[in-house]
C-alpha cells in the first residue's frame, strides 16, 4: 500500500524511486519542485569514471557520499572523499560546496552520492568535513533507538541555512517519535524548517511507513509505505513515526533549511505523545 493524503495541499509529498528524476539525477527537488523556498536535495548515480559539474547558484550544498568514493573540486581546492560501501557501514566524510561557486564530482570506482541543499545568503568557505569528525547519537530506547549521525547538524559543521543528518533505525524499531514539528516560530523553543527525507532500506524487499498528520487545517497529511530510493516533503505538519520492517534497518537522510534568523533546530513534540519517549 501506498497513499497519499494531502488534505486540501496540491503538492505531492511522497516521491517514490525514479518520479523525481531529471537530467543526470536519480532524485532532484529544488525548493520550487517543492513549493518552498529553502531546502533542496539531488541524488547523482556516476558509472565507473564518471564525472558530474554542476553550478551551486544561490544554494549551499554538502556532497555526502551514499556508497562508493569521489572527489570534489570547487574554489581551487581538491577533497579526496573515501566515502563508503553503503549507508548502513557507518559515518563518511563530506565536501562542503559554498553558494556562487562551480564545483565537479568525479568517481573512478563510480558510486551514489547525495547533494544536500539550501538556499543562502552568506557565501562560506568550500570545506572538508572529515568523519571521525562527525558526533553520532543515540536517540530513544528499547524499540525506538535509533542512531543519529549529525554531520551537518546546527551546532557540528557551520553553513548559512542548511541542516543535514542521518538516521540509521534498526529493523522493528520506530523512530522519528514522538511526532514532532517545526512549522512555526517561536523563539527557544520551534523553528520553521522545511525537511525532507530520502530513504534506503537494507536488504532486498524491505520497506518501511513514514506517517505526517496535520498540526493546522488543511495541512500535510500522509500515510506512505517508502522503499529504498523514496523521498518524502515535509513542509508543514507532525512527522513521525518512521517504522522500520523487522529485519530491514532503515536509513534516512534528513535536509532542512528554513527562513529564521538563526540557523537552529528547534522542534514540539506532539503532546498526545510524549510520556517517557523520545
Amino acid at each position: 500500500m501506498r497513499s497519499d493524503r494531502t488534505g486540501t495541499s496540491p503538492r505531492t509529498l511522497h516521491l517514490p524511486a525514479g518520479t523525481a528524476a531529471r537530467g543526470p539525477y536519480a532524485v532532484r527537488v529544488d525548493p520550487e519542485d517543492a513549493g518552498w523556498e529553502h531546502a533542496a536535495l539531488r541524488i547523482l548515480d556516476l558509472p565507473p569514471g564518471g564525472t558530474h559539474d554542476f553550478g551551486s547558484g544561490d544554494a549551499e550544498w554538502a556532497v555526502l557520499p551514499l556508497s562508493g568514493a569521489c572527489t570534489v573540486r570547487v574554489d581551487g581546492e581538491v577533497f579526496e572523499l573515501l566515502g563508503r560501501d553503503s549507508v548502513f557501514d557507518g559515518v563518511t566524510d563530506f565536501a562542503y560546496v559554498p553558494r556562487d561557486a562551480h564545483a565537479q564530482i568525479s568517481s573512478g570506482a563510480g558510486g551514489r552520492f547525495a547533494l544536500a541543499g539550501a538556499k543562502c545568503e552568506r557565501r562560506l568557505p568550500a570545506r572538508y568535513g572529515p568523519a571521525p569528525e562527525v558526533p553520532v547519537e543515540t536517540r530513544g530506547t528499547g524499540n525506538r533507538t535509533r542512531r543519529v549521525r549529525n554531520f551537518a547538524s546546527a551546532d557540528a559543521f557551520a553553513c548559512d541555512r542548511l541542516i543535514a543528518v542521518e538516521v540509521v533505525t534498526p529493523g522493528g524499531n520506530w523512530s522519528s517519535y514522538p511526532p514532532h514539528k517545526h512549522d512555526e516560530h517561536h523563539p527557544g523553543t520551534e523553528s520553521v524548517l522545511e525537511e525532507i527525507y530520502h530513504y534506503e532500506i537494507q536488504g532486498p524487499g524491505g520497506y518501511a511507513y513514514q506517517r505526517i498528520s496535520p498540526s493546522r487545517p488543511g495541512g500535510a497529511d500522509l500515510l506512505a509505505e517508502v522503499r529504498g530510493g523514496d523521498t518524502v516533503l515535509v513542509p508543514d505538519g507532525w512527522h513521525g513515526p518512521s517504522i522500520a520492517q523487522p529485519g530491514h534497518d532503515l536509513y534516512y537522510l534528513n535536509v532542512m533549511a528554513g527562513p529564521g534568523p538563526e540557523r537552529e533546530w528547534r522542534i514540539r513534540f506532539h503532546p498526545d505523545h510524549t510520556e517517557g519517549y523520545r
